[in-house]
């Protein structure tokens, strides 16, 4: 099958990237002259385990192309997938300006049948919206379908997630275009739900919303636990056992990150009010997340004292392991309140350096873990990367100027802490070698 993806960010390239492996012949196409040449030089635009690899074997293998002509896509190809991206705006409702504009090009070179498919995360009724666009765009009596099909990948495993989903949502209105995506899919062997598009729209925005929802409980519980020496990761196993609740998004943190999660969030909470329905319940969801590093920065300060002078390692910028992605990380809000405070930061991340250099101006960008905790009062962990689980703890504690380690990610065994002699605090857990916290957060 031949398959237009219109937008080469992280949903964009990983699909188009998987249909290609499929089998299917695909165009990756995107207005950003800049991104689709470093593409054409075998460059990646982000980092994607296993992407690069992936990418270059389809463009081998003449599966995979790429393209800033959007007018060669929509002629070539029946199935196109709009991956473009929808932007928060101020009030958190979704920027859905790229959608109407990819709509609108398309209806214009639009000759023959085509299946236009939503794969941005977009608001309900957007199906609707990109129906009559097409409809008062197109040159003539051209017909066409509207669908919705709506990705669950999640970064740092885009492509595991891809091949083996838990299902695959199509939101269709005619059996032509149900016909299509299920020939599409088929390869895969996968569970498919078929919907209504207004369906599919909610299925994707209510999703995001309920895991949001696991991560905020569970930090709500962490700091419980912090109050009276409970251990928050024997009560997340206790409950995560529960069949009907799941063990997965029960780990305690420093709150969600990333573009989907808050945007979406966010999205579906505007989306609510404008229908009328009380999203408090969200809304609270939110909150609790931003109160999550208010609370976190608290503990650092309140046991470095007066922070203004004080030097503190942070290990991690991305939102996640496995990724660049620093949109909405904990850590760089983290580090700017640090900044704030006259603390002078060193920060090591394996992947997203580059990133956070367009956004943290006044810090020090360690070449490794142990150059980021050289000479610090602290060290902070933001990000739960496997190569931070690995390093060399006693040669840290020889680098530092006061053993103290702030964990945000529960990567450290508070047993192993102690017995290496740390000062060692983290969410939800008793601090190890430190006195009991005097403040109630």
């Amino acid at each position: 099958m031949r398959i237009a993806i219109v937008g080469t960010g992280y949903v964009g390239l990983t699909t188009g990237a998987c249909f290609a492996n499929l089998g299917n012949d695909v165009i990756c196409v995107d207005n950003n002259e800049s991104k689709i040449e470093k593409l054409l030089n075998g460059n990646m635009p982000f980092y994607e385990p296993g992407l690069d690899e992936l990418v270059k074997l389809n463009v081998k293998e003449k599966r995979l192309s790429f393209s800033t002509d959007i007018k060669e896509a929509v002629a070539q190809c029946e199935v196109i997938f709009i991956c473009v991206n929808t932007p928060p705006k101020e009030n958190g409702e979704a920027d859905l300006s790229f959608v109407e504009t990819v709509s609108e090009s398309i209806a214009n070179n639009m000759n023959e049948y085509r299946l236009i498919v939503e794969k941005s995360t977009v608001p309900v009724e957007t199906g609707v919206w990109v129906q009559k666009t097409i409809e008062a765009n197109l040159n003539g009596r051209v017909e066409f379908d509207v669908a919705s099909n709506p990705e669950f990948l999640r970064e740092g495993s885009a492509i595991h997630d891809f091949m083996n989903p838990d299902r695959v949502v199509i939101g269709v209105e005619s059996e032509r275009a149900e016909k299509i995506l299920k020939e599409l899919y088929k390869p895969l062997s996968a569970h498919i739900v078929v919907t209504d598009i207004r369906s599919a729209e909610i299925i994707k925005h209510a999703s995001n919303s309920f895991l949001a929802s696991k991560i905020s409980f569970i930090n709500v519980i962490s700091r419980i636990c912090a109050q009276v020496g409970a251990d928050v990761t024997q009560v997340a196993e206790g409950i995560g056992l529960d069949r009907r609740i799941g063990k997965d998004f029960l780990k305690p943190g420093i709150g969600f990150g990333g573009f989907c999660f808050p945007k979406d969030l966010s999205a579906f909470v505007r989306i609510g009010e404008k229908l009328g329905v009380n999203m408090d319940m969200l809304r609270a969801v939110g909150d609790v997340n931003e109160a999550q590093k208010l609370y976190f920065k608290k503990m650092i300060e309140d046991h470095l004292w007066n922070l203004k002078n004080k030097t503190v390692g942070v290990l991690g910028i991305s939102f996640k392991a496995d990724t660049d992605d620093i949109r909405f990380a904990p850590a760089i809000d983290l580090i700017e309140m640090l900044i704030e405070e006259g603390v002078t930061i060193q920060a090591f991340d394996p992947q997203a350096m580059d990133n956070a250099r367009t956004v943290l101006k006044d810090i020090v960008y360690a070449t490794d873990p142990y150059e980021a905790a050289k000479d610090a009062e602290a060290l902070v962990i933001m990000t739960d990367w496997s190569e931070f689980k690995q390093i060399d703890l006693l040669k840290i504690k020889s680098l530092m100027k006061r053993p103290l380690i702030f964990d945000g990610r529960n990567i450290y065994s508070p047993e192993k802490m102690k017995e290496l002699g740390f000062q060692y605090l983290s969410i939800g857990r008793k601090p190890v070698n430190v006195e009991a916290l005097k403040t109630k957060y």
